[in-house]
């Protein structure tokens, strides 16, 4: 009998799909590590203070995690390949506006613009994939390059801007977002195939303004409640809006005949595990990241260029272990794939705990591609894990709503480990400038400076014959607060595996999808599982 392949799954659509996605990864998460190595060329050019700096990132970061489930829907809906070309407009919009920024307010829409560009970008990119390639052995190839190209933005983002800061303005380090996602789109629009849900999925507006309002205020008052007080005013309304905004889309979400993230979806232990251990990991990741780039620069003061080459270290190693972890996927189970390279990242994280202001590029280079391997095998086997454990018309969905987890968590780990860092470094901080000798009404005003402005602030005094003897003590007090946020950072990732050993079971892979579905009716059921389990599906 004759099988008929569907365009989708042809060599030469699924290599073109590839690299678009790939391509579409990329541009969304260069702006990630280019503008955090930036962000003191950009506070000395636009004579922005600590606060508004902060949200320089957070503008970014907020429509990533608010966005990110509607942009799944949208694709479904609309079509994947329109909304992966309106990913890069965005993208190329927002670099286009930071290009030009000549205050901190106009740079902070550049950065919300390219936010939601990534927000679009993420979920299309891995249901494109995942239609492209319906084989879910083969597809954990793919998705393995897909995160090497993540991989690699994150890695070429420090170097580019370390050689731009060294020879320009800051504002060139957005020329490269503004031209490639432009010649993508052209690509896109003739190489790209298309693909959407079944019919009768529709936009779900209630569950779109309940989840922004839940994760906006959420962000929002962890990051004002760590730069200021918990009991703020304004901080414990955030909170209560969040945890309101929650329950509404919750109940917004059960109400809905389709819905933006379909709640039965949870009933999967394999998306569950995938989607917790996403965030509690990049939670403890990305604060992490956020401390070391200040360790660099803070305590063994070294410049941008110097830092980024350390932090290759770490993206060097994860993209040198995706595509063996990919071709591994159908040979080891996830569960352990995940579980050990979890294992992997805490013993980084907790080596790193003894390094001080003198440790040597070759002493902390070997932590670092540590950390960097235990990367590069979660996070393959995590998202492809998600998105094989659900019904394959709803790869979209389950796709941004792993994203979308692990920006929150993302969107929480500088401001709860940057907390925890402040608050352990402003209580040893006297000790410290005792020992070394600086008492009186010096030490008042370091210590005070330090509460207002941020341990940074005190680097900017002068402190005429006390500079080497403050700054030493500062350097203490931040590595005596680094080494608790190490701590806490490695314990997530055992929290995280400790999740992945009770709910990723090995027998998931074949019951996920019917799991997932529970409680959808038969035919569609029947129909999702034997996509899931890998049978080629026409183009709709």
């Amino acid at each position: 009998m004759n099988v008929t392949t569907p365009a989708s799954a042809r060599p030469e659509r699924r290599a073109a799909t590839l690299v678009m996605a790939c391509l579409g990864v990329f541009v969304a998460y260069l702006p990630v590590t280019t503008v955090a190595v930036s962000l003191p060329a950009i506070q000395a050019a636009l004579n922005a203070s600590t606060a508004q700096l902060s949200w320089v990132q957070d503008a970014f970061v907020l429509p990533m995690a608010a966005f990110i489930l509607t942009a799944g829907v949208f694709g479904d809906v609309h079509g994947r390949k329109k909304v992966f070309q309106a990913g890069l407009l965005f993208a190329a919009a927002g670099a286009a506006v930071a290009l030009s920024a000549q205050s901190v307010q106009v740079l902070w829409i550049g950065q919300a613009l390219a936010g939601l560009g990534a927000a679009t970008l993420l979920p299309t990119t891995l249901a494109l994939i995942s239609h492209a390639v319906p084989d879910h052995r083969e597809r954990g190839k793919f998705i393995g390059v897909w995160a090497t190209a993540l991989m690699a933005a994150l890695a070429v983002g420090p170097l580019i801007a370390g050689v731009i800061l060294d020879h320009t303005s800051w504002r060139w380090i957005y020329l490269l977002s503004v031209p490639v996602p432009l010649i993508a789109m052209g690509f896109a629009a003739r190489l790209l195939p298309d693909s959407r849900a079944p019919h009768g999925r529709r936009l779900d507006w209630p569950g779109q303004l309940t989840a922004t309002l839940a994760i906006t205020a959420l962000v929002y008052g962890v990051i004002e409640g760590g730069a200021g007080s918990f009991t703020d005013v304004k901080v414990m309304v955030a909170l209560f809006t969040a945890v309101a905004g929650g329950v509404a889309f919750v109940f917004a979400e059960r109400r809905s005949d389709s819905p933006m993230l379909d709640l039965t979806l949870f009933r999967s232990p394999a998306f569950t595990a995938t989607t917790l251990v996403a965030m509690i990991t990049f939670l403890a990741l990305i604060g992490f990241f956020f401390l070391l780039s200040l360790y660099f620069g803070l305590v063994q003061q070294l410049d941008t260029l110097q830092a980024a080459w350390r932090l290759l270290m770490v993206t060097g190693a994860a993209i040198v272990v995706g595509q063996p972890v990919g071709r591994l996927m159908h040979r080891v189970s996830p569960r352990v794939l995940i579980t050990g390279g979890l294992l992997v990242i805490s013993g980084a994280l907790f080596s790193l705990t003894t390094v001080d202001a003198g440790t040597s590029f070759a002493s902390i280079a070997w932590r670092l591609a540590l950390l960097g391997l235990g990367i590069g095998t979660v996070v393959t086997p995590m998202t492809a894990t998600a998105v094989a454990s659900v019904p394959y018309q709803q790869a979209g969905m389950a796709a941004a709503g792993n994203n979308a987890f692990r920006q929150v968590g993302g969107a929480l780990g500088p401001a709860v480990l940057g907390a925890l860092l402040t608050t352990k470094a402003l209580d040893t901080l006297p000790g410290h400038l005792t020992d070394a000798g600086v008492t009186g009404a010096a030490q008042r005003s370091i210590v005070s400076t330090a509460d207002a402005g941020g341990l940074g602030a005190v680097a900017h005094m002068n402190l005429g014959a006390n500079t080497g003897r403050a700054l030493g003590a500062l350097g203490d007090s931040f590595l005596d607060g680094l080494r608790l946020c190490l701590v806490v950072a490695g314990s997530l990732t055992l929290l995280a595996a400790l999740v992945c050993v009770l709910l990723l079971r090995p027998r998931q892979a074949s019951s996920a999808t019917a799991t997932a579905v529970a409680g959808a009716n038969s035919a569609g059921a029947v129909k999702a599982a034997v996509v899931t389990a890998g049978e080629p599906t026409p183009n709709r």
